[in-house]
């Protein structure tokens, strides 16, 4: 008798826990799109200091741009496309911001060795890339060269998916592009200021 008491106990408490796991909301992916709010994030540059997107949107088009991680072929290409852009980009009033998840040495050392002229941000759990919606995937173990070719190894914490966002003086997303060609990216964006700067005359 005291099994059989007991049974349905047990069997109330497993559907019970069914129930509650069935109830609790699963984490959605951000699907952000042209014209939603940007997501306001605080990280560190790399030069180890704290970067707030509050103190950069609103005064200049800021061009955030999420890529795999620095040494790649393809990363590299794409950073040395936006540095050549850099004076045409300023002049039609952006600040170019590369996102990876590196970490803050690695993005030193990444934005030496290619004399880069913009600022690379960290976000070695991807948190800033997942409020955009951009995929994370976990790190990795990477062997690379100087330009001197003396070779290297560091850690990636995670490594995230090449997407681009415009964010416009108004805070809202401008512009995103999930399918990034790397060399053409900073083209891309120039194409793309030049028609939004014409529809504010």
């Amino acid at each position: 008798m005291f099994a059989s008491t007991l049974r349905p106990t047990a069997l109330g408490l497993v559907l019970a826990l069914s129930a509650v796991a069935q109830d609790k909301p699963a984490d959605k992916a951000v699907d952000l799109k042209v014209g939603d709010p940007a997501p306001v994030f605080e990280v560190t540059d790399d030069q180890g200091k704290g970067w707030r997107a509050s103190d950069h949107y609103g005064k200049k088009y800021v061009v955030l741009y999420f890529y795999p991680g620095d040494f790649t072929p393809g990363c590299t290409a794409q950073a040395n496309a936006f540095k050549d852009a850099m004076n045409k980009l300023t002049e039609q009033g952006v600040e170019v911001v590369g996102v990876s998840g590196d970490s803050v040495p690695t993005h030193e050392r990444f934005k030496k060795a290619q004399k880069l002229n913009f600022t690379l941000l960290s976000d070695p759990d991807g948190a800033v890339a997942r409020q955009f919606g951009v995929p994370v995937t976990k790190g990795a173990t990477v062997k690379a060269k100087d330009p001197d070719g003396k070779p290297f190894e560091f850690e990636r914490p995670s490594t995230l998916a090449r997407w681009t966002f415009v964010i416009g003086k108004d805070g809202k997303v401008a512009y995103k592009n999930t399918k990034v060609t790397p060399a053409a990216d900073a083209k891309a964006i120039q194409e793309f200021m030049a028609k939004e700067l014409e529809k504010k005359k």
